[in-house]
């Protein structure tokens, strides 16, 4: 770690500067960020494009990687959300005075020094920054090499509107893209407070396996949506299309279609938009022999099931009632969203009761679990464990807090 801990002692020390910052700066600064990524908008599309230059169209990761004018412009806007929200830090939480006279509040402080490692998508750069500032965190970035081009400009926008704003750089640093540097953030002890993955699962549980850090596990999403026998089939329709569909690459989209065996006549109602957008079917026994034959679909087997497939393909299970819905989702499932389509109020209220997900739906897409929809302004990630925070990661969710004390000269006996 020798190389780059004079990187991680400049955020650290940056840190501390940050805690102290008015609202009103802080703000200041977000609207400046978001004003200069869209007049320079052009020059970030062209460092993107030197990364997308380097990747196969058809990977599920071009998508992530991809910058747009009117992603662009929407990255600023989400910006300028953040900046409207309250700040996290300051409050208080718990306040009381003891019978010996002191005085003790719990308040809300930031978490220190964050790590995010990630792959591609080089909106988390923008939106991990934001939220990092506005709750008065340090931030040390590791990027994938996909991404790198764009990440780096990304950071020298950043750095150049801290620069103007008199705040320190230091506090907000992004490493080289190369394996050295991961080992090293992992192991940053002392200097790193959490390090958040976001990415595939095998980057997660490298972090996980790795990391002598504390870890906030995020993004892997193994999504499904169950059917029930009560469903309203046009609703189950346009659900499962929305949450397969919108985004593919991404991890709230739709993997396993549960469908409970009552719908199998009109199956191919179901999924027939989905084979318009060419979405690749995997079907169970059942489920296949309902089916009209389709060059897209074929039968599944065991590896389709539990797969986060970040493309357009989708597994599909038959089920007989509620139970085995409960089962197949809980055997499967990664704990990040769950949705159930039913009209049956006992239905749903027991698959919303027993599915463990940190975002569990009755009849709606699984394409809203992200921080912009949920209110939160943006996202560090949708946290999938059960520690510190659950779903997704915004503003409230950097901060710790800790106990302030005031006294007169007490002492303990």
């Amino acid at each position: 770690m020798t190389e780059y801990q004079h990187i991680f002692e400049g955020v650290k020390k940056g840190a501390r500067k940050l805690t102290g910052l008015s609202n009103e700066k802080v703000n200041q600064v977000l609207h400046n960020l978001a004003i200069s990524a869209v007049e320079n908008m052009y020059l970030l599309l062209e460092e993107n494009q030197k990364d997308l230059d380097r990747m196969d169209s058809n990977d599920p990761m071009y998508d992530r990687l991809l910058l747009t004018e009117e992603r662009i412009q929407n990255i600023a806007g989400e910006i300028i959300q953040v900046s409207a929200l309250p700040s996290p830090l300051h409050h208080v939480l718990e306040s009381k005075t003891l019978e010996n006279g002191l005085s003790l509040e719990k308040t809300t402080v930031p978490l220190g020094v964050i790590g995010v490692i990630y792959e591609a998508r080089p909106n988390v750069t923008f939106d991990v920054f934001t939220l990092a500032l506005k709750s008065g965190n340090g931030l040390v970035l590791k990027g994938g090499s996909n991404a790198d081009h764009s990440n780096r400009a990304i950071m020298s926008l950043i750095h150049q509107v801290l620069a103007v704003n008199e705040l320190p750089t230091d506090a907000f640093q992004l490493l080289p893209a190369d394996r050295a540097a991961t080992k090293a953030l992992l192991e940053a002890v002392g200097f790193v407070d959490v390090i958040i993955p976001r990415g595939s699962q095998g980057l997660i549980n490298f972090v996980r396996e790795n990391a002598k850090v504390p870890v906030i596990e995020t993004g892997a999403g193994i999504v499904h949506t169950y059917v029930d026998e009560s469903a309203d089939l046009e609703k189950a329709t346009e659900i499962a299309f929305n949450s397969k569909t919108r985004r593919p690459s991404v991890c709230n989209s739709l993997d396993c279609l549960v469908i409970h065996e009552v719908h199998l006549p009109v199956l191919n109602d179901i999924i027939a938009p989905m084979l318009e957008s060419k979405v690749q079917i995997f079907a169970d026994e059942k489920s296949f022999a309902a089916l009209d034959s389709n060059e897209l679909i074929s039968p599944a087997d065991e590896s389709h099931f539990g797969t986060e497939f970040l493309g357009l393909k989708l597994a599909i299970k038959t089920v007989a009632n509620l139970d085995e819905a409960l089962d197949h989702i809980a055997t499967y499932s990664s704990k990040h969203s769950e949705a159930i389509v039913a009209e049956n109020k006992e239905v749903i209220d027991r698959f919303l009761l027993e599915v463990d997900a940190s975002a569990v739906y009755a009849n709606a897409s699984t394409a809203f679990t992200d921080g912009a929809q949920f209110g939160l302004g943006a996202e560090i990630g949708i946290s999938t464990q059960k520690l510190h925070a659950r779903g997704p990661m915004a503003l409230k969710e950097l901060c710790s807090y800790k106990w302030i004390i005031r006294g007169n000269g007490q002492v303990r006996d």
